[in-house]
């Protein structure tokens, strides 16, 4: 992704290995009223469609972006349990594109947990991501992967 003055933004991607089966991590992280427990910058969660979770769904996630509290609606645009999903934002001035996947390992007990996450500004946002957003997920998407790995292996969940 280039920014006007030529600037090369990459894709912010964090791994960790979770002491739990790849089909646990995978129902825990698409289960969105869990996001406030692993995401720090997540204040809530609503679910926009009844039913299983699955492509197309929608969540509103609203979240502190630097000193703002910002709404976006976030949806299911990949959805391969228990490998990997995929999500974007369709609304709001900061838009963010998110693929994870879950590898096994350990024969299965174990599992490699890789998030990839970049953005797309519109309007105010254009601003927002580069001088605050990234500086953000990049400090908080490696603290937010032990949240999800503590949860996992001491609450049971």
């Amino acid at each position: 992704m280039y920014l006007a003055k030529g600037v090369i933004m990459s894709i912010i991607r964090e791994t960790i290995d979770v002491d739990r089966r790849p089909e646990d991590v995978y129902d825990y992280v698409m289960d969105a009223q869990h996001m406030p427990e692993w995401q720090l910058s997540a204040v809530s969660v609503e679910r926009l469609d009844e039913g299983p979770v699955g492509l197309g769904n929608r969540v509103r996630v609203t979240r502190h972006v630097g000193r703002r509290v910002m709404p976006m609606t976030m949806e299911v645009t990949e959805y391969d349990p228990p490998r990997s999903w995929a999500m974007r934002g369709v609304d709001g001035p900061v838009r963010a594109r998110v693929h994870g996947e879950v590898e096994p390992f350990d024969e299965g007990r174990r599992s490699h947990v890789t998030i990839d996450i970049d953005f797309e500004g519109h309007g105010v946002g254009k601003v927002l991501v580069p001088l605050v957003v990234r500086p953000q997920v990049r400090k908080e998407l490696p603290r937010n992967e032990q949240l999800l790995k503590d949860r996992l292996e001491h609450t049971g969940e």
